[in-house]
C-alpha cells in the first residue's frame, strides 16, 4: 500500500512540475500597436489587386477579399478603422452602361470533362452594376481595375461621359467625386495618416496579355508599354503628394508579367502528331522553307535567321507555329515572318481553347499548324525582353521613391517569383502560381484568388511591421478559399 501511495505521490509531483514549467515558459502575447505609424484614416490606390478583381471581373465578394480591405481589417487594433469600398451590385460581377452590358460576369468552373479537366466559362446572369447610378461618399479604397501610373493623376478619368469612348474607367466613374476628378485627390481630400500604393502592373500587362500587340497609342484604353518618363513622372507625384502632409505610407514592386499563370499555364509545344501528319504538314512548308534558302544564298538573310524559321514537324509533341513580326521583313520577297516558337517564348492563356480548331471548319487549315498563330496569341522572346527592361525600370523608380520618403517595402517581385518555383508553404498547405490547382490565383491567370490576396496583406502587414516597428498580426491562409463556387452565398 504504501509502495503504491509512493507512486502516486511522485505522479503527481510530476504533474505539477510540469504544469509549473509550461506556465514558465509560455509566450507572452505581443500587444498589437502601429508603432511609429498611424493607420486613424488609411486610404489605398492602386489597381484591380486593390480592388479585389477576381475570376475576370469585380464583384461584392471579390473586394471584401482584396488584399486592401483584408489589411485594413488587420490595421483596426493599432488604431484603424473599417475602410469604405465602393461596392458592386452583386456577385456576378461585369457591369452596365446605360443598361447595355459592357463587362462580362466573373467566369468559374461549370463543371468538369470527361476527362476530369474543368469546364470555365461565365457565369449565368446579366450584370446589375450600373455604372450611371453614382455612389455617394468617401471611399478609402481606391483601386481602379484597369489603372495605370498616370490615370491616377488623369482628371477626367472618372468622366462618366468618357466611359462610351474608353476615354475613361467604368469602374471610377462609379464613385468619382466629380467628372473632372482625380484618384489622388480624392485620396488627398480625406487627409490620409496612413497610405498603400501598389500601382504599375497595368502599365505593361496590357501589351503583354494582347500578345506584344498594342491595340493603340491611346493613353486610356490603348495597350502599350508606358515610357519610364511618363511612369517616373506619374509615380513620384503621387508619393510626393501623399506625403507632403507626414502620412507615412507603403509601396511595392511589380513581379515580371511573365511568371503570372497567364503566361505559363499553355505549353510551346502542345501539338501532338503522329509521324505521317508531321510528314504531311512538312510537305506543305517545304515551299517555305525553300524560300528561306534562296534568301540566304542572296545575302538577304543569315543562315543563323534561316535555321531559326524553318518549320519542321517530327512525331510526338510539336510547337506551334507563329507570325513574328521580328523576323526580317521578306515579303517583298514572297517570303512570310513565320517561325515555331521555343521555350522562351510564352503562349497566352486564351490560346488553349484556340490552337488545335479549323479555319472555316476546314480540315486543311489547322490554327497553329497548318494556318500560323497571329502575333496576339504569343508573347515572343523579344516581347518578354520589352516588358523585363521596363519591368526593371518601373522598379528602380518604385525603390528609390521608397528609399527616398521612408516607406515602408514590399518586394512583391521576389514573393511572385517563389509562388512561380518553389512555391510557398504554410502549415499542412502548399501554394503555387499554377493554373487552377495552385491557389494563388483566379481562373483569369492573371488575379489573384482569395488565399492569394491574403497571402498579399500578409506581406504587406510584414513589411509595416520591420519598416515602422508595428506588431500587426498576420491572417491565417488556411481560412481563405482558393477557388469561388459558382453560386456565392
Amino acid at each position: 500500500m504504501m509502495k503504491n501511495f509512493k507512486w502516486l505521490l511522485l505522479a503527481s509531483l510530476s504533474f505539477v512540475a510540469c504544469n509549473n514549467n509550461d506556465d514558465d515558459s509560455a509566450p507572452v502575447e505581443i500587444p498589437i500597436t502601429p508603432g511609429t505609424a498611424s493607420f486613424a484614416k488609411y486610404v489605398a490606390l492602386g489597381d484591380s489587386f486593390a480592388a479585389g478583381y477576381s475570376d475576370g471581373a469585380l464583384f461584392k465578394a471579390g473586394q471584401a477579399n482584396s488584399y486592401v480591405n483584408i489589411l485594413s481589417q488587420q490595421l483596426i487594433p493599432a488604431g484603424g478603422a473599417a475602410i469604405t469600398i465602393p461596392l458592386m451590385s452583386d456577385n456576378l460581377g461585369g457591369l452596365l452602361f446605360g443598361g447595355n452590358v459592357i463587362a462580362k460576369t466573373r467566369s468559374a468552373i461549370l463543371g468538369f470533362s470527361a476527362s476530369g479537366s474543368p469546364n470555365i466559362g461565365n457565369v449565368p446572369g446579366i450584370p446589375t452594376t450600373e455604372v450611371t447610378s453614382h455612389l455617394t461618399g468617401t471611399f478609402n479604397n481606391l483601386g481602379i481595375p484597369g489603372a495605370k501610373s498616370y490615370h491616377l493623376i488623369a482628371p477626367g478619368y472618372g468622366n462618366p461621359a468618357g466611359v462610351p469612348i474608353k476615354k475613361a474607367s467604368p469602374y471610377y466613374a462609379r464613385f468619382a467625386s466629380s467628372a473632372t476628378a482625380t484618384v489622388l485627390g480624392d485620396a488627398l481630400a480625406q487627409n490620409p495618416t496612413f497610405f498603400s500604393l501598389w500601382i504599375g502592373g497595368n502599365d505593361v500587362l496590357g501589351y503583354a496579355t494582347n500578345g506584344g500587340v498594342p491595340t493603340s497609342q491611346d493613353p486610356v484604353s490603348g495597350d502599350d508599354i508606358t515610357p519610364t518618363a511618363t511612369f517616373d513622372f506619374a509615380y513620384n507625384k503621387l508619393v510626393t503628394d501623399l506625403t507632403a502632409n507626414g502620412a507615412k505610407g507603403i509601396v511595392a514592386n511589380l513581379p515580371y508579367v511573365t511568371t503570372l499563370p497567364y503566361f505559363t499555364t499553355v505549353p510551346y509545344n502542345p501539338v501532338p502528331l503522329n509521324e505521317a501528319a508531321a510528314t504531311q504538314l512538312n510537305a506543305g512548308y517545304a515551299q517555305y522553307n525553300g524560300g528561306l534558302q534562296a534568301m540566304v544564298a542572296n545575302k538577304l538573310l543569315t543562315a543563323e535567321e534561316a535555321a531559326r524559321r524553318t518549320i519542321k514537324f517530327v512525331a510526338g509533341n510539336n510547337a506551334v507555329v507563329i507570325v513574328d513580326s521580328y523576323l526580317t521583313n521578306l515579303s517583298a520577297y514572297g517570303v512570310p515572318s513565320y517561325r515555331q516558337i521555343t521555350k522562351e517564348d510564352l503562349v497566352v492563356l486564351l490560346a488553349r481553347n484556340f490552337i488545335g480548331t479549323l479555319v472555316n471548319g476546314n480540315p486543311a487549315a489547322i490554327n497553329g499548324v497548318s494556318v500560323p498563330l497571329a502575333d496576339q496569341w504569343v508573347l515572343s522572346k523579344d516581347e518578354v525582353a520589352e516588358i523585363k527592361t521596363a519591368t526593371d525600370a518601373y522598379n528602380v523608380t518604385i525603390k528609390a521613391v521608397a528609399d527616398a520618403k521612408g516607406l515602408a517595402f514590399v518586394d512583391a517581385k521576389a514573393a511572385m517569383t517563389q509562388l512561380s518555383t518553389t512555391g510557398i508553404r504554410f502549415g499542412n498547405f502548399q501554394m503555387t502560381a499554377a493554373y487552377v490547382t495552385g491557389g494563388a490565383f483566379s481562373l483569369d491567370g492573371v488575379h489573384p484568388s482569395p488565399r492569394g490576396y491574403a497571402y498579399i496583406a500578409n506581406l504587406f502587414v510584414d513589411a509595416i511591421n520591420v519598416k515602422f516597428g508595428a506588431t500587426l498580426r498576420n491572417v491565417d491562409l488556411a481560412k481563405y478559399q482558393i477557388q469561388y463556387p459558382v453560386v456565392i452565398q
